[in-house]
This record gives C-alpha cells, structure tokens and sequence, in this order.
C-alpha cells in the first residue's frame, strides 16, 4: 500500500479524491494547507504528493521547493489550467508531473501509479560487461548503488531526475528526443509533453553543470533533443 500525502485547499476536491484514492488502495493523507503538509512529512515520510499550486498560505510553488531541499520523493501537481508559466514554473520548482484541473479520479490515479513504478525500480541497467560504476569527467555514476557524485561530492538527485541522467548516460553521444526520453524516464507509451523533458534537464544541469549556460554532460541538439557528454 503506498502513502499518497494530499494537499488541497478546496474541501469538496479534497475529499473527492481522499475517497477516490483510498478505494485504489492508497492511504491517504489530506490536508488543506502547505504548513500542514511539511508538518507531516517531518513526521512520517511519504510515497508520493499531490500538490495543489494555488494553496491560502504557503504556495504551491513554496511547498514543493521545501520539499525538494529535504526530500527526492515524487512530487505531482495539480494546476487549475494548463498555463504554460504555471506548469513551467511548478516543474521547475521541482515537481515530476501535473494534472490540470478539474481532476478526474481515474487519470489522478493512473499518474500516481506510474510514477511509483517509475521510483520503485525501472533505472536503465548497465550493459552486458559494462562496469556498474561509470567516470565521465568529475562525474561518477554508480548505477547498482544509485548514487551519482560530482568531484567525489554525492549529488542529491529526486528520482526523474536520477533516471533521467542515467537513461542519458547509458549511450554517451547518442541524441535522444523528447518523445524518446517521455517513453524511456516518464513511462512506457506516457502521453506527456517535453515540458517535463525540459524543465527536468534545466534541474539536472543545476546539480551537475559548472556552468548551466555552456554544459559539458547535458547537452542540446538543436532541433531534435538531448545528448550526453563529455564528448
């Protein structure tokens, strides 16, 4: 059973889905403010948050980046529209997912799950042969351990994050797409945008680029997606 902590201001929303998730089988946390929400999670940790970006308070936007400075569990918001600056902006803030709003149960559901399947052990494997533990500059990889380190410094990556550098790091040089990379590190046949592709790469670059302008690991292709370096 997976611990799903659910952060909604609105108390018919809240309650709706409180109800909905706990017959899928989830335990369910509601509550209705940011404060709240940290106040719970410094108790207990949690499998996955839902996380409504408009809360009285404390926003969403601050909630998530409090989370992501203290915890690397998965983080799903909900957004009232689907607002480029909204959704750009609770993805950068650390968020893995969205759902706009009004929130169907089923689709709600559906993103939970994929995400715990997505944390809970489908990281690209080394090949046949292939060494678990990987040099790329400063950069080491241990792929058995998930750990990444950057100058011998362990680097605290929140899961999207951590698959997405090792599905990258797999086949240094290779260009992958944005689609390639929503099916590979979101989920398989995931129907998602390359807004998560992109803000989870300006993320990554942050924890590992000396220089985010001019990366040396996470590089862009113009036109056609994402490679990794050094070259």
């Amino acid at each position: 059973m997976s611990r799903v902590l659910l952060i909604e201001d609105h108390h018919t929303v809240r309650e709706g889905l409180r109800i909905a998730l706990t017959r899928q089988g989830h335990a369910v946390d509601a509550v209705d403010s940011g404060e709240r929400a940290l106040e719970i999670l410094a108790a207990a940790p949690a499998d996955v948050v839902v996380l409504d970006l408009m809360l009285p308070g404390m926003d969403g936007f601050e909630v998530c980046r409090r989370i992501r400075a203290d915890q690397d569990l998965p983080i799903i918001m909900l957004t009232a529209r689907d607002d480029d600056m909204d959704v750009v902006a609770g993805l950068e803030a650390g968020a893995d997912d969205y759902v706009v709003k009004p929130v169907q149960a089923r689709v709600l559901e559906a993103r939970i799950r994929a995400v715990l399947r997505r944390t809970n052990g489908r990281s690209p494997s080394p090949s046949p042969g292939a060494a678990a533990t990987e040099k790329h500059g400063d950069l080491t990889i241990d792929r058995a351990a998930l750990v990444v380190r950057k100058a011998g410094e362990p680097v605290g990556l929140a899961p999207t994050e951590l698959r997405l550098l090792l599905e990258l790091s797999a086949t240094p040089g290779r260009v992958h797409s944005r689609q390639q990379l929503l099916e590979a590190v979101w989920d398989q046949g995931y129907l998602g945008d390359s807004r998560l592709v992109d803000a989870c790469v300006q993320r990554l670059r942050a924890k590992i680029e000396d220089d985010t302008t001019a990366p040396a690991y996470v590089q862009t292709v113009r036109g056609f997606g994402y490679r990794f370096g050094p070259l």
